[in-house]
């Protein structure tokens, strides 16, 4: 690129107009009051500019947060930018070598040609001004200007060009000889003292042309030798516009900006051809596999080709048929198992209460048998009682496979139904030793529920947790909120581990088999308390840590259908800690 003039702006005169008391100061700009606006009228425009850039504030956001979900979200977008961003850099940093060898380039040989011109017209001024009456002005004068029309009559291959003649006898300086007006006052004072020096130089510089309009140009001065007859000194200088230069470089600069540009695009628009090629397998792959998810086993990949996708979409097809397969088998398997629960539930019915019948004969009867007798007679009335509650739970957990358990919704006080649980287990908690502690609000707490479910979860959870709180006090908490109520259950017995938590509420299953069960349930009492609380609409969830016991958390809406956004209480209880005892 071409040195450009530096220009000097000035600052424009005063917008405001004096005062009428001749301090200089106004409130209201002088144009504002020559157009007859009002301070109100300033004001008003004043609240429109900034309404106007508070809304173009708020499109900016808007744009640069959908520019930032595009990005997060499409990986066109990603490897498109990344693609436009890295090809960009490279382009400008080849175009910015390439421009300056060639800007180098050119001038290199323009200043050359111009040097060998100045060389020649030195040698040609020195033939002409050889013997020049120092003390002739009118003589020296004419010489000059002779000698430049000649050199600018000889040309030369640096094209067209100015001549300078300045002759100089000590400190005073004849009036130059100029081809052109106004282009020696333009001649830069280094210029003209390295060439007073009597060296050759050269330098670019800004010079006006004829409209005046500065432009760049090459400038060369060199001193002329003009005998020993001279008493004086000549120079001669020559000035080399370079507008053919410039529009050369403005051409060059353009071609190769536009030519940037559009490899840029180019190589961005081959990384998005690219990626959505490979992409677009991969999404169609994302979408079989989330109708699958969504229980179309029907649904497989478009195989096309034989390459690496191709593979991949059969690989595909071949992982969802064995899904399809396995799904299907699993499916019947559950629904056999369903009906074999239901089945047997129902038919193992009628001969237990059959026998249920004799054995309340024989147990009401006791008195007349022989001890051992009366023993097994007891021991035969309990293992019924117990038959009959494993029957229940597994006609209740068929219900619940089968998708016909119902609620029977109705406003409850959870309080008062806390309270029948405690009254009810508080005999059991007094055969093990533990004190039942229950915090509860003052007021009543209404929640829309099936009040038979809810008082069978909570009679299953305070059975568990005598069971397990190794004979310590067992906390019971009731708290609600405007939108949920929860009742938490707390032991402090011997704990879960956070494996043994994500089984708890698995069908039979117990935390350690060799352990004797001292309740007598059926091991799905946790169970179909979970699936109680799903059809409320609410959460069933444990704490626990081995040594420091553990805590169930139901959080129930209060009104039905409605969802659960939060719990009143915590899950994670706060734990007090004795010293010397690690957790």
């Amino acid at each position: 690129m071409l040195r450009e003039p530096v220009s000097t702006t000035h600052p424009p005169a005063s917008a405001t107009a004096p005062a009428a008391d001749g301090t200089g100061s106004s409130r209201v700009p002088a144009p504002a009051r020559a157009a007859g606006h009002r301070p109100r009228d300033v004001r008003a425009l004043r609240r429109g500019l900034r309404r106007r850039a508070v809304r173009a504030r708020i499109r900016a956001r808007r744009l640069g947060a959908s520019a930032v979900s595009a990005w997060r979200s499409s990986l066109h977008v990603r490897i498109g930018a990344i693609t436009m961003v890295v090809a960009g850099t490279v382009v400008v940093i080849v175009s910015l070598v390439l421009f300056s060898q060639i800007r180098t380039q050119l001038l290199s040989v323009k200043e050359q040609a111009a040097v060998d011109q100045a060389q020649a017209g030195v040698v040609y001024a020195q033939t002409e001004v050889v013997g020049i009456a120092a003390g002739d002005a009118a003589s020296v004068r004419a010489t000059l200007e002779r000698t430049v029309q000649q050199l600018l009559t000889r040309g030369g291959s640096a094209g067209t060009f100015d001549v300078v003649m300045v002759y100089r006898t000590g400190d005073t300086e004849r009036p130059p000889a100029v081809s052109r007006p106004g282009i020696y006052p333009a001649l830069p004072e280094g210029l003209r003292a390295g060439v007073a020096g009597g060296a050759q130089y050269s330098q670019y510089a800004m010079v006006p042309n004829d409209s005046g309009q500065a432009r760049p140009t090459l400038l060369v001065g060199s001193p002329v030798p003009a005998g020993a007859s001279s008493a004086g000194q000549i120079e001669l200088y020559y000035a080399f516009p370079l507008d053919q230069e410039e529009e050369t470089l403005s051409l060059i600069r353009t071609t190769v900006a536009i030519s940037g540009i559009a490899l840029t695009l180019f190589v961005a628009g081959i990384g998005v051809l690219v990626t959505r090629l490979v992409v677009d397998p991969v999404r169609r792959a994302a979408g079989t596999a989330q109708r699958l998810a969504e229980g179309q086993l029907e649904e497989r990949m478009t195989v096309r080709g034989e390459d690496d996708l191709a593979r991949l979409a059969t690989s595909f097809n071949a992982m969802a048929d064995s899904l399809q397969r396995q799904i299907t088998q699993l499916e019947g398997l559950s629904q056999l198992q369903q009906r074999f629960t239901s089945d047997v539930s129902h038919e193992l019915r009628t001969p237990l209460t059959t026998v249920q019948m004799a054995a309340d004969v024989l147990h009401e009867s006791r008195g007349d048998f022989p001890p051992h007798v009366a023993r097994s007679a007891e021991l035969l009335h309990e293992e019924l009682d117990r038959f009959e509650r494993l029957l229940s739970d597994l006609l209740e957990i068929s219900r619940y496979d089968a998708g016909a358990a119902v609620l029977d919704w109705e406003p409850t006080d959870l309080g008062a139904l806390v309270g029948r649980v405690v009254d009810g287990m508080s005999s059991l908690a007094g055969r093990h030793g533990c004190e039942l502690r229950v915090s509860a609000p003052a007021g009543p707490v209404i929640a829309e529920v099936d009040a038979r479910r809810v008082e069978r979860i909570l009679r299953n959870l305070v059975g568990n947790a005598v069971e397990h709180g190794a004979g310590k006090p067992i906390d019971i908490t009731l708290a609600a909120n405007r939108t949920a109520a929860a009742v938490t259950v707390r032991d402090h017995g011997v704990g879960l581990s956070s494996a043994e938590a994500q089984h708890v509420f698995d069908r039979f299953w117990r935390a350690d088999p060799s352990r004797v069960r001292t309740v007598g349930g059926s091991g799905l009492g946790l169970s179909i308390s979970l699936e109680d609380a799903r059809l409320h609409g609410g959460w069933l969830q444990v704490w626990g840590q081995p040594g420091l016991g553990a805590q169930f958390r139901l959080t129930l809406p209060l009104t039905a259908d409605s969802d659960l956004t939060s719990s009143p209480l915590p899950l994670r209880p706060t734990i007090v800690r004795r010293p010397g005892v690690r957790p």
